[in-house]
């Protein structure tokens, strides 16, 4: 898990923080390394919501400091895959979200339930 780097005369080591596993659907995705959160997670929290680093490990405290910023600093060595990734989880949620429509008793159900609870009264 760490890289060994010789630098001079000391050694210096340095976490590996991002590790590519399979998403659900079986597409490769980055993760920060141990833990579930994906490098699109963090980047939704920074890029969407505007939050610093230190705002995103308020929000998701399992994580540190380091880990968010090993995140961020794969981000901004890959930015174009990590954009093909969320947008291909986008299209994946718009398609299921399509596919669900009209065929499902309880997404019918729990539409409507919503929708009645909009109105007031």
């Amino acid at each position: 898990m760490w890289k060994q780097a010789r630098i001079g005369h000391m050694d210096a080591s340095q976490p590996e923080y991002i590790e590519i596993r399979k998403n659900r659907d079986g597409q490769d995705r980055p993760f920060i390394a141990g833990t579930r959160v994906r490098v699109q997670d963090v980047v939704f929290y920074h890029d969407r919501l505007g939050q610093a680093a230190e705002e995103i490990v308020r929000g998701l405290p399992h994580l540190t400091l380091a880990q968010v910023h090993g995140a961020l600093a794969y981000y901004f060595e890959n930015r174009q895959a990590v954009w093909d990734c969320i947008r291909e989880d986008e299209a994946y949620v718009e398609a299921l979200k399509k596919e669900l429509t009209g065929t499902s008793v309880i997404v019918n159900g729990l539409s409507s339930d919503a929708a009645d609870s909009q109105v007031p009264s």
